[in-house]
């Protein structure tokens, strides 16, 4: 009797353990690697819909994610007297919009995609890949740690600076900057932190945002614009400094953002992009989600393309014992789903946060239309996320126990 097909899957946010569910449901005998020490919970708040709503179902999840779910109920867009100026509700758009109905924090996502597979999947926290060598008839690894393994495949879910990925591909990797920087923390919760998430323009191009999660404390989210500057690689002491400096002026809860930043420990900043590979595969190591097609967060797109990126890599895996056939079909498949998330113009980042009074005034007046009778099909269509727009097939051979 031959030997199940050995994996690593390397990364344990969403693509990765959503992989190893799939993979192990065909028998194959899947570890799952994170350089993190430990599970990571909160982050922020992403959206399943569309295609990768598909997906989780497929998975016998949509009533675990609906029971942890962060109940927002809209975006508020607010002045520096926290007066609303435009308001879009979670079901402004039928269900659809910029808020999804199944809003979930990153961490608890990924809790229960790990919980879900676990049982058939082993997963080691706190290493790494220091060394990987495709023989073309199986790929070497060293980890960090010091132990040496060897593999039938090696998928790279990490995100989108993984060191794996570079490892592998080298000047492939094809980053394209949107000239934004984001940083993402938990700040404790207020009585003004209602169901809501609050958003706060300022001029200059940068934004403050807070939104409600479901575990008791808020989530922030502070953007600027700026070409890639580094910041991502300061420390956090010099991080925290820098947005001190950037956000002093804000107004409005930036006091209250910018003092609880002593105290965090999951500070998160880095610049907004996207990856753009020729190929995701190379030989006997492919990769899968923000390693291989990261549309950045402002797409909308990044847990559909991961969850659907791992379904389709994993169903084209059944389909094919030749693993070049099956990387082929998955990239066929995926591509134009891809293409179509990583659409978002360069400007995006300044509609959104406009750089002056007038432009924020402007926009404001746009937002209030959005949900008017006679537009708001046309601004549901520009709103809305096309997280639809991939067939994906029922892999019958997924179907195993």
């Amino acid at each position: 009797m031959m030997k199940p097909p050995k994996v690593l899957v390397t990364g344990a946010s969403i693509a990765g353990p959503a992989l190893a569910y799939w993979l192990s449901r065909q028998g194959m005998d899947v570890a799952v690697v994170e350089r993190a020490p430990a599970f990571r919970d909160g982050g922020q708040t992403i959206d399943v819909r569309g295609a990768g709503r598909v997906v989780v179902q497929r998975m016998g999840l949509e009533g675990l994610i609906q029971a942890n779910t962060t109940h927002e109920q809209g975006i508020a867009f607010v002045d520096q007297a926290n007066q609303t100026k435009a308001f879009i509700g979670v079901n402004a758009f039928d269900g659809d919009g910029p808020i999804a109905e199944l809003e979930i924090l990153r961490g608890e996502l990924a809790r229960l995609l790990i919980q879900h597979s676990q049982d058939r999947v082993t997963y080691r926290f706190g290493d790494s890949i220091e060394t990987i060598e495709d023989d073309g008839e199986q790929v070497h690894v060293r980890f960090e740690q010091g132990a040496e393994q060897v593999y039938d495949l090696v998928i790279v879910a990490e995100g989108i600076g993984s060191t794996t990925r570079n490892q592998v591909f080298g000047d492939e990797v094809q980053r394209r900057p949107l000239d934004l920087y984001t940083a993402y923390f938990t700040v404790p919760r207020q009585p003004s932190d209602g169901q809501v998430m609050r958003w706060y323009n300022i001029p200059g191009g940068r934004c403050i945002c807070l939104r409600p999660d479901n575990l008791g404390t808020t989530r922030a989210f502070l953007s600027f614009q700026q070409a890639p500057s580094g910041y991502e690689k300061l420390t956090q002491a010099e991080q925290v400094s820098l947005l001190k400096q950037l956000f002093a002026d804000a107004g409005w809860e930036a006091p209250r953002v910018l003092a609880a930043l002593e105290d965090v420990t999951d500070l998160y900043l880095d610049a907004v992009g996207q990856v753009r590979m020729a190929r995701w595969s190379k030989g006997r190591i492919a990769l899968v989600g923000d390693a291989a097609y990261c549309a950045s967060p402002i797409s909308g797109m990044g847990t559909s393309l991961g969850l659907c990126g791992a379904y389709v890599l994993a169903g084209e895996l059944s389909r094919h014992a030749d693993h070049t056939q099956a990387f082929a079909a998955y990239e066929k498949r995926m591509r134009p789903y891809v293409a179509q998330a990583q659409s978002v113009p360069k400007f995006a980042p300044r509609l959104a946060s406009p750089h002056s009074r007038l432009g924020i005034a402007l926009g404001h007046a746009v937002l209030r239309m959005a949900t008017a009778p006679g537009l708001k099909t046309l601004f549901g269509k520009i709103l809305s996320p096309k997280a639809d727009a991939i067939e994906l097939p029922s892999y019958d051979e997924l179907k195993r126990t």
